[in-house]
């Protein structure tokens, strides 16, 4: 298993979108083997979990996050801790015992503010546009 936290200077990052650094955790029977910082230089929230997609991550665990990076982490099958602070160190520990404190509900909704639909289709999945106000896609919506 791998483990990344959103990370700077040993703290659990509380903007995904603007994470710099991953500090990248292998667990092998519920214990770290090895971990280890990697640079990202910044590349946005579809990079990102690209760039964790490629990294053969598990899970993450970062402070805010938006619901653009929430899809694109749901598609690369990523599971997602949010709403989490403190020590890095000391969330990856308390996950792996079980006892890690988080909030699913933490939303940073900025980048929703950040775009206009008139920049694609409103059908299309693309910043959340394509939820119809009660959550749920309108390209999941049976017709």
């Amino acid at each position: 298993m791998k483990i990344a936290v959103a990370y700077q200077d040993d703290m659990v990052f509380q903007h995904f979108g603007h994470t710099e650094q991953f500090k990248l955790y292998d667990v092998e029977n519920g214990k770290i083997v090895k971990s280890y910082v990697v640079e990202t230089n910044g590349q946005g929230h579809g990079a990102l979990a690209g760039f964790l997609k490629q990294a053969d991550t598990d899970v993450l665990i970062c402070g805010g996050i938006g619901g653009g990076a929430r899809t694109a982490l749901k598609e690369a099958r990523i599971q997602l801790f949010v709403g989490v602070s403190g020590k890095a160190n000391e969330a990856v520990h308390a996950y792996l015992v079980g006892n890690l404190g988080y909030d699913p509900d933490v939303h940073c909704d900025h980048h929703e503010k950040e775009h206009s639909c008139g920049d694609h289709g409103c059908r299309e999945d693309q910043h959340g546009c394509a939820e119809n106000g009660d959550g749920e896609s309108e390209e999941g919506r049976v017709r």
